[in-house]
C-alpha cells in the first residue's frame, strides 16, 4: 500500500491491528465512515502490534478501495500517540491528540464538514444537538453500549460463534423496541394518530363491504395503505429535496389530542427518527454478528426482529452502499423482519447492576449513618496542609499562565489562584527533572498551564473529553510558547501512558476515583481535589463504598446519603449544615485514601488554604511507598 499524497498540514490518523494482523472493528468502523464521508483530511497508517513490518495485513477485503494507508508499528508513533489507545488523531505539532472511537469519529465529521460545508448528511450524523456519542462511556451507558460493549462482544462471538447469543445484542434488541423522543415529536405523533384513524376506517369499510372507505381516505386525502410514517419521516429528512410539504390541516380532533393520549413513535435507526452516528459505529458490528450468527443458523436471525429491521433499513440510507461497496461489505439478504414466539419469551437482558440507576429515595438526614461509622470507629480525619502559607507569585507571570484568561471574572480567578496554590504547593514538592505530570480533567488547563510553565524540565499531559476546554488551553499554552506540554482529547480509559504524578481540580463525581485508579495502576503520587460528590454512584467499573472497611459497615444506599450531603457546603447554606456537609465530604474521600492504602500508598486528606476558595475544599494527596 502506498502513501496517500497529503501535504505536511496533513493530520496523521492511526487505526490498530489485531495479534492476527486482521483489521480490528474500531478500524472498521473508522474506515466505513471515512469512506461514507469521503474524507481526505488525513493521512491514515495501519498500525502493527510490534515491530514486524514485514508480514501482510490481512484485511479481509475491508480496506477501503479509494483509500491509500501506510504501515508502520506502535514503537515508532509520535510519542503522545504512543500513550493512548487507537484509534487516535494527532495533529502536525504531534502535541494535541485525540483517541478513542467515538472521540476520533466526531473529529471525522467536523473535517469533513469543514472541507465541505454543504454536506449536511455529514453534519447531521452528530444529532439534533450535535452531542451523539459526546457524552464519556464511562457515565453514559449508551455510548458504552455502542463505542465499546458491542464491539467487544462481537468480536468475541466472531471467534467462537455459538447459540447464545451475547446479552449486548439483547440489550440493543431491547432499546430498539422502546418509544421514541425526538425533537418536535408531537407534530409528527400527530400525523400518526390521524395515520392510525384512517388505518381503523379503512378496516372498517372492509368489513361491510360498502364505499365508506374509499369516501374516508378521499376526504383526508391519503393514500388507502400509507407507509410507516416513522420510516416516511426519517427517510425523507435524508433526502436532497427533503419532505413535501403537508397541503392538508390537521382535523381538529387531531389538533386538540393531548399529548400524554397521542401514540408513541417507533425507532426507525438506533437513536430514534433518524439516522445518526450511532448507527454509522453499529452497521459493521452488526453486520459482523449477523456474518457469524448465519454459520451457527440461517433462521437465528429471526429472533432479533427489531435489529434485522434496523439493518434493512440502514441501507436505505443514501451513501450507505457505496461506502459498503468501498469497504468490500456485502449485505446479507435477510427475511423480512418479523417477531417469532421464541423471541418474544427470550429472557431479559442481564445488566449489570453497577449500570443500573440506583433508588437514591432516602428516609431522613445524614446523622444515622456517620452515628453508625463513628459507633464502629470510623471518624472523619484532616491532616494538617504542608504548605498553608505556600503561594505563587502570580504578579511575575505571564499574563497567559493566570487562571483570568480562561474566561473567569475577578473574584472567580481570585480563589481559582488559591485552589492552584494548594495543588501546586504539594506537586512542585514532589516533582522531579525528567518527571510526566497529568493533570486528568484537566478543563481549560489551569493547573496543567501553571506546571508546565513553572516545572520546564517536566512533561506535562492535559486530559480532558471536552474538545473546546481542551482547544482553550492550547491557545493559551501557544501564547505562552511551552514545549513541555501535550493535550489529549479522550475518555480516562484511552490513556495509557506512563507517568509520576497525577493531579486533578475538581474532579466530579466517579472521576475523582477513576483518577486514583488510574494513578495506583501507574504507581503514581496522586494529588486531587474531588467535587460533585452528590454525582457519585455505581458504574461498571467501580462500586462503592470503595474500602473494605466502609464495605463492613455501610450498605451502598447508606453511602450515597454521605455522598449526597457532602454537597451541602455552598456558603449561602446555614454554618451547621455546611459542617455536616464537611464531614460527610471527609468521610467519602477517607474511603477512598483506605482503598489506596490497601496498595500500599500513604494517603492524607487535607483542607486547602483558605478553606473559603472553594466549597470543595478537601484534597486527596497520596504516594506510593514502594
Amino acid at each position: 500500500m502506498k502513501a496517500q499524497p497529503t501535504s505536511d498540514t496533513s493530520e496523521l490518523l492511526f487505526l490498530d491491528i489485531n495479534e492476527n494482523t486482521n483489521l480490528t472493528l474500531h478500524t472498521s468502523i473508522s474506515l466505513f465512515l471515512i469512506s461514507y464521508c469521503n474524507c481526505r483530511a488525513f493521512k491514515v497508517f495501519l498500525v502493527l502490534p510490534d515491530d514486524t513490518l514485514n508480514c501482510s495485513v490481512k484485511d479481509d477485503g475491508l480496506l477501503p478501495s479509494n483509500l491509500d494507508v501506510e504501515v508502520t508499528c506502535r514503537s515508532r508513533l509520535p510519542p503522545v500517540v504512543r500513550s493512548c489507545r487507537l484509534p487516535a488523531v494527532v495533529d502536525p505539532s504531534e502535541m494535541f491528540c485525540r483517541a478513542g472511537l467515538a472521540v476520533v469519529l466526531r473529529h471525522i465529521i467536523k473535517k469533513t464538514c469543514l472541507a465541505e460545508p454543504t454536506r449536511k448528511d455529514v453534519s447531521e450524523l452528530l444529532g439534533f444537538k450535535k452531542t451523539c456519542l459526546k457524552a464519556c462511556a464511562e457515565v453514559s451507558q449508551w455510548t458504552r453500549l455502542c463505542e465499546i460493549s458491542i464491539p467487544e462482544a462481537v468480536k468475541t462471538f466472531m471467534k467462537a460463534p455459538s447459540a447464545l447469543i451475547p446479552p449486548e445484542l439483547l440489550q440493543l434488541e431491547k432499546k430498539l423496541g422502546e418509544p421514541v423522543r425526538v425533537h418536535n415529536d408531537d407534530k409528527i405523533r400527530r400525523q400518526k394518530l390521524q395515520q392510525q384513524n384512517i388505518v381503523k376506517v379503512s378496516d372498517a369499510a372492509s368489513r361491510t363491504g360498502d364505499g365508506v372507505q374509499d369516501q374516508a381516505l378521499s376526504h383526508a386525502g391519503q393514500d388507502p395503505k400509507p407507509s410507516s410514517l416513522e420510516l416516511e419521516a426519517a427517510l425523507s429528512k435524508l433526502r436532497v429535496e427533503g419532505a413535501e410539504p403537508r397541503t392538508t390541516r390537521e382535523p381538529s380532533h387531531i389538533r386538540k389530542t393531548k399529548n400524554e393520549d397521542l401514540p408513541p413513535l417507533e425507532h426507525v435507526f438506533a437513536e430514534g427518527l433518524f439516522f445518526t452516528l450511532t448507527d454509522v459505529v453499529l452497521l459493521p458490528c452488526i453486520h459482523q454478528f449477523l456474518v457469524a450468527l448465519q454459520k451457527v443458523s440461517e433462521e437465528k436471525s429471526a429472533h432479533f426482529p427489531l435489529i434485522v429491521g434496523w439493518y434493512r433499513r440502514v441501507q436505505q440510507v443514501p451513501g450507505i452502499r457505496t461506502a459498503a461497496a468501498m469497504c468490500k461489505i456485502h449485505f446479507l439478504d435477510l427475511p423480512e423482519e418479523r417477531r417469532c414466539q421464541e423471541s418474544l419469551t427470550s429472557p431479559p437482558t442481564q445488566e449489570n447492576e453497577a449500570t443500573e440507576s440506583p433508588d437514591i429515595t432516602f428516609l431522613g438526614g445524614p446523622r444515622p449513618t456517620m452515628t453508625k461509622l463513628k459507633d464502629h470507629g470510623i471518624e472523619a480525619q484532616f491532616s494538617s496542609h504542608p504548605f498553608p502559607s505556600w503561594t505563587i507569585e502570580w504578579e511575575n507571570l505571564p499574563a497567559a499562565v493566570s487562571p483570568a484568561e480562561g474566561k473567569m471574572s475577578g473574584d472567580r480567578a481570585v480563589r481559582k489562584q488559591q485552589q492552584l496554590n494548594n495543588l501546586l504547593s504539594v506537586a512542585t514538592s514532589i516533582a522531579k527533572p525528567g518527571d510526566t505530570i497529568v493533570d486528568f480533567c484537566s478543563g481549560g488547563g489551569h493547573v496543567g498551564i501553571v506546571l508546565a510553565h513553572m516545572l520546564p524540565l517536566c512533561q506535562i499531559i492535559l486530559i480532558e473529553n471536552k474538545e473546546e476546554s481542551l482547544l482553550r488551553a492550547k491557545v493559551r499554552s501557544n501564547e505562552l510558547g511551552l514545549p513541555n506540554i501535550w493535550f489529549i482529547q479522550a475518555n480516562l480509559d484511552y490513556f495509557i501512558g506512563k507517568f509520576n504524578i497525577g493531579v486533578a481540580l475538581h474532579a466530579c463525581g466517579v472521576a475523582t476515583d477513576m483518577v486514583i485508579e488510574h494513578c495506583i495502576k501507574a504507581i503514581a503520587a496522586f494529588i486531587i481535589c474531588p467535587c460533585c460528590y452528590g454525582f457519585i454512584q455505581n458504574t461498571v467499573k467501580t462500586t462503592f463504598p470503595r474500602s473494605k472497611q466502609f464495605q463492613n459497615v455501610l450498605s451502598y444506599k447508606e453511602h450515597m446519603v454521605l455522598c449526597r450531603f457532602a454537597d451541602q457546603t455552598a456558603v449561602q447554606l446555614p454554618p451547621e449544615r455546611r459542617l455536616i456537609g464537611k464531614q460527610c465530604m471527609g468521610l467519602v474521600d477517607l474511603d477512598r485514601s483506605w482503598v489506596a492504602e490497601e496498595y500500599g500508598y500513604n494517603v492524607k486528606v487535607i483542607s486547602m488554604e483558605p478553606e473559603t476558595c472553594s466549597p470543595k475544599n478537601n484534597l486527596i494527596v497520596g504516594s506510593p511507598t514502594l
